[in-house]
């Protein structure tokens, strides 16, 4: 199973979301940015370097959220999501081909990457409203 760390980043009430380019794997499809913890590493140092690599930002964890276990057709993944807020930097992606801010409201509306499902599900369901 790979571990896989996720930010759920929450500014002015809404979230941010980012969008997968073509040449990633499950492309296109919206997900909540991070990426696979290396061997030895702290979920928490993850998702630092992560975020700081994928769009030039510092966060703030706020808090961990309960982790989901995916399985797609070639590996399984244990998703771990942190509440944060940004501490400080300018956003630039450098992977994704996209972002947006949205109100939990509409969290619904985008065609997610299947494991970030569970965690809109689970983000809802912990009364978060920003």
């Amino acid at each position: 199973m790979t571990e896989v760390t996720c930010a759920i980043i929450i500014e002015n009430c809404q979230v941010l979301v980012t969008q997968r380019s073509q040449q990633m794997p499950h492309p296109l499809k919206w997900e909540f940015p991070g990426g696979k913890v290396k061997q030895g590493e702290a979920a928490e140092t993850c998702i630092h370097r992560e975020i700081k690599e994928e769009l030039g930002i510092s966060l703030n964890i706020e808090r961990l959220l309960p982790a989901v276990e995916y399985s797609y057709d070639s590996h399984t993944i244990k998703l771990i999501p942190f509440l944060c807020t940004i501490l400080e930097g300018n956003m630039s992606l450098t992977e994704h081909i996209s972002f947006k801010w949205l109100p939990f409201s509409q969290l619904d509306s985008l065609d997610w990457l299947e494991a970030d499902v569970e965690v809109v599900r689970i983000l809802k369901a912990s009364g978060v409203t920003g």
